[in-house]
């Protein structure tokens, strides 16, 4: 069911567009995508239509993270990725994810999931081969700041033709639908072939969903739905997929007893900070304990990066 870890993400560039589409997403980041273990320039701060206005409250929850977070170190041990292929019964075929296994990881004692989603321009790679987050699971690790887990980076793109499609088709109406159709995808097919799989503890208090961008509209959408399922969400610079407030939250009583982390992050460059922050109001004015981290970046793997790094070392405590 697992084979070799996948090759390196190839040259094609991915670029951010301005454009709107069935109403969910009308704009989105597309970050460039890094060879795998190549350097990544900071991107450009995007104009996603509106400057971003921020509050007295939007600002660090954390310090960065230290210099060399996201990167392999000498003498730290390795965890391993492997492809994980599964059949879906929404697209009919069988797709693949990218598993990240702790290092030292046997079959023989479970430990925690997380669920890790990309954003409306990645694929199940964009998670490693971008944003590093192997090299900043291995460092936590190592230094004791984050507990073991396994990390499940599949492709959220739940159509039958999952490639990245050109940027032209990125903001169609179907490839954002596709998005959606993830989510019986993920609860009835991918969960459970993974705990088939691996050793990965069930248990919603040791299972947990996060995501970038269109990724974090998925999390929040799925994981505040299903707390039967996951206690533990984060939303990195989440988009416009995002569902209303209101309905993310139909029972804040529900979302305090059984949420143990509610992560939400954004940078102040970010055009799209407006979603994040229209969902904190809503938090702050219904009472649901959650993190708030506002950073310096815009719409970028940096963003991204350093907020794993501080969502991580919170999972499962």
């Amino acid at each position: 069911m697992h084979a070799s870890p996948p090759a390196p993400p190839g040259r094609r560039g991915r670029r951010a567009l301005i454009a709107g589409t069935a109403g969910l997403l009308c704009a989105a980041a597309v970050p460039a995508r890094a060879r795998s273990g190549a350097a990544s320039a900071p991107e450009p701060a995007r104009d996603f239509g509106a400057a971003p206005v921020l509050a007295a409250d939007d600002v660090r929850a954390f310090p960065a993270a230290p210099p060399g977070f996201d990167t392999a170190q000498a003498g730290v041990p390795a965890g391993r990725i492997e492809r994980f292929e599964h059949d879906s019964p929404v697209t009919g075929t069988r797709r693949a994810a990218s598993v990240y296994l702790p290092p030292g990881h046997s079959s023989g004692r479970k430990v925690p999931v997380l669920y890790l989603l990309h954003g409306i321009g990645g694929n199940h790679d964009e998670w490693r081969g971008y944003v590093r987050a192997h090299h900043i699971l291995d460092n936590l690790i190592a230094a004791g700041r984050a507990r073991p887990m396994i990390v499940v980076m599949p492709n959220g793109r739940a159509q039958a033709d999952d490639r990245v499609p050109p940027v032209e088709r990125l903001f169609t109406p179907e490839h954002v639908a596709a998005f959606a159709r993830f989510e019986p995808e993920l609860l009835q097919s991918l969960i459970p072939a993974i705990e088939a799989t691996y050793a990965a503890d069930g248990d919603r208090r040791r299972r947990a969903i996060a995501g970038l961008s269109m990724g974090g509209g998925q999390a929040l959408n799925i994981g505040l739905a299903h707390l039967d399922r996951f206690a533990w969400v984060g939303a990195f610079s989440p988009a416009p997929n995002t569902r209303p407030a209101a309905q993310l939250l139909p029972d804040a009583e529900a979302a305090r007893r059984q949420l143990a982390l509610l992560y939400l992050s954004c940078g102040r460059q970010d055009g799209l900070i407006r979603v994040p922050q229209a969902l904190r109001r809503e938090l702050q004015q219904r009472g649901v304990p959650h993190v708030w981290n506002v950073d310096e970046y815009g719409h970028v793997r940096e963003s991204w990066a350093d907020n794993l790094y501080h969502f991580a070392q919170r999972l499962f405590r």
